[in-house]
């Protein structure tokens, strides 16, 4: 029997693989265990940036058309779980780090002086091409500027250099194609190029927020009920009013932070979570869904990060001189993308209590007839 034209070892490059764990000697023998484990494990986590990042970019391409129909949101809902998919995977590689004590982890941190996890090109592409605005952006240390941080040791541009400048210009960002979809979503029945766009807008801004007024209330009033004496009960008073100011506030944004242009993409957020049972809104959902559920636990690897370093090394300076720990934690607190996503859990109301629909059947199932 003639042997198969491929072998495995040839389709996935076995022997190349296994001969990149050598670290700066470029030979593993010379290395302890542990500090091959190391190498191995940021190698790992770099396969599964490179995976991520390429369902990112699927999912914004297909964005970036004028037109998306519903069942192309399939595709896309099935990147984002198998992004969600990959994070929760690379967070438990964590547990393998937690594997080195921090006296065998000493034993060659110093070769390391210098380098910092925080040079990782792939994760600043993927966190560009998500959607961080570049003002969020948290000082590492010495260079102040990640792109300084990623030249090479005579500041020259690197590889990493050279991948994020060309992710930078590579738009529009996730976000950016998300909330033009977003912005083009007809609510009840009514897009933004409807000469009565504006107007409907208004009407259903209006109402949704009596609706969530009445929600308010009816909390409000349950909170009261089992309030301990006048104290607590004008703190909750204050606290509900507050609550009702700020969905009032959100739903009505100034020019500055983007006018009508926003107030119809938060609209549309809000819309699509609030009928979620009409049939042409059910991937859409599934969509925003898939997007908060993928930032959660983006925020959630780089915690499980954080405290996988403050384990082994406390709160040492970072090797790249950042401050360790504190950036760490910092950057899962400040690299939020889809607030809006998260904030519209707020703006929830109960079902029996969502306006009433003068066009739902815009959103019913159709004939190709």
């Amino acid at each position: 029997m003639a042997r198969p034209a491929t072998n495995y070892w040839d389709y996935i490059q076995v022997e190349n693989l296994l001969s990149l764990q050598g670290g700066l000697d470029r030979d593993e023998r010379k290395l302890e265990n542990d500090e091959v484990l190391f190498i191995t494990v940021h190698q790992v986590f770099e396969l599964w940036f490179k995976l991520i990042h390429r369902e990112l970019r699927s999912t914004r391409d297909l964005f970036q058309a004028p037109r998306v129909e519903e069942q192309q949101l399939s595709g896309a809902v099935h990147s984002l779980e198998r992004i969600a998919t990959l994070f929760r995977v690379s967070t438990q590689h964590w547990e393998v780090m937690e594997t080195l004590t921090t006296r065998e982890y000493l034993a060659f941190r110093d070769k390391l002086m210098g380098a910092s996890g925080f040079q990782s090109a792939q994760l600043r592409q993927i966190e560009i091409l998500f959607g961080l605005d570049e003002k969020d952006r948290i000082a590492l240390g010495p260079e102040g500027s990640y792109m300084e941080a990623l030249k090479s040791a005579d500041g020259s541009p690197s590889p990493a250099h050279g991948r994020v400048s060309a992710a930078l210009k590579d738009t529009p960002t996730l976000k950016e194609a998300i909330e033009a979809w977003l912005y083009r979503t007809p609510i009840d029945g009514v897009g933004p190029g409807d000469p009565r766009a504006q107007a409907h807008l208004t009407d259903f801004a209006a109402k949704f927020l009596t609706a969530h007024g009445e929600a308010i209330e009816r909390s409000a009033a349950r909170a009261m009920e089992i309030a301990n004496g006048d104290a607590e009960k004008s703190r909750l008073r204050k606290r509900y009013s507050a609550e009702c100011d700020s969905v009032r506030a959100f739903l009505h944004p100034g020019p500055a932070e983007g006018g009508e242009r926003l107030q119809r993409v938060r609209c549309a957020m809000i819309f699509i979570e609030t009928y979620r049972e009409l049939a042409l809104l059910a991937w859409p959902r599934a969509l925003l869904d898939h997007l908060v559920e993928v930032e959660q636990l983006f925020v959630v690897f780089r915690q499980r990060h954080a405290r996988m370093v403050e384990r082994i090394i406390g709160k040492r300076t970072g090797t790249g001189g950042s401050a360790g720990v504190d950036y760490l934690d910092a950057t899962a607190l400040k690299y939020r993308v889809f607030r809006d996503l998260w904030a519209i859990r707020t703006l929830q109301v109960p079902r029996d209590l969502a306006p009433a629909l003068t066009n739902a059947a815009f959103y019913g199932f159709r004939s190709g007839a």
